[in-house]
C-alpha cells in the first residue's frame, strides 16, 4: 500500500498524519482508474516533458479515447537522458511527425498488465515482440524480476513502476525514452 505523509498545522503545534492511498502513486499524485491516461498524466510531475510532447504532437484527444492502451510512459529524466537539444528540436512544429512516431513508439494497443507482459515473455521463450501504435516493433524481456524493453535501435529502457490502471488502458513507467528506427 502506497503512503503519504500529510502534514498539518494547528497554530504552533504540527501533526504528521500517515494517509493511506489505495491507487499507485506517480510523480507524487494519486493515479486514480476512473481517469483516462491523460487526466493521470497532467498530475505527474514526473511526466510533465511527457505531456508537452502529447501536446505537441496533438496526441491528447487520441490518448483520451475509449483504447484501450498500454502506454509505456518515460519520466522526465528519461527524456533528459536523449542527446542535448533532441526534445527541444522534437518539440518544434516543424518535426510534429517525427514526434508523432516516437511518442506513438511507447504505445501499444490493448491493456497489457505487467502479468500479461510476463506471460508473453514465458511463451516466446525469454523475450516477445510487440506491435506498437507507430507500426514499429519492441521486444520486453525480464531482467531478473524487471521487465525490460529494448527497441529497434537496440536501446533498453527498465520497467519501474507497472500496472497503473486508467479508464482507457494502463501505463508502465519507463526510465528511458525507447526510439524507432
Amino acid at each position: 500500500m502506497n503512503r503519504r505523509f500529510i502534514i498539518r498545522s494547528f497554530g504552533a503545534a504540527v501533526l504528521a498524519v500517515t494517509a493511506f492511498a489505495k491507487n499507485p502513486i506517480v510523480g507524487g499524485q494519486e493515479m486514480f482508474p476512473a481517469k483516462n491516461i491523460v487526466e493521470n498524466a497532467v498530475n505527474s510531475a514526473d511526466h510533465t516533458t511527457l505531456v508537452a510532447a502529447v501536446k505537441a504532437a496533438g496526441l491528447v484527444e487520441t490518448l483520451q479515447s475509449a483504447g484501450p492502451f498500454t502506454v509505456f510512459a518515460p519520466v522526465n529524466a528519461a527524456f533528459a537522458k536523449l542527446p542535448a537539444g533532441t526534445v527541444d528540436m522534437l518539440l518544434k512544429p516543424e518535426n510534429k511527425a517525427t514526434l508523432t512516431k516516437v511518442l506513438t513508439y511507447h504505445v501499444v494497443a490493448g491493456k497489457l498488465s505487467g502479468a500479461d507482459l510476463k506471460k508473453k515473455i514465458k511463451m516466446g521463450q525469454g523475450k516477445a515482440m510487440l506491435k506498437t501504435v507507430s507500426g514499429g516493433t519492441l521486444w520486453v524481456m525480464m531482467d531478473g524480476k524487471k521487465i525490460v524493453l529494448k527497441d529497434e535501435k537496440g536501446g533498453m529502457s527498465t520497467v519501474s513502476q507497472a500496472n497503473d490502471f486508467q479508464s482507457n488502458g494502463v501505463v508502465h513507467v519507463v526510465d528511458s525514452v525507447v526510439m524507432p528506427n
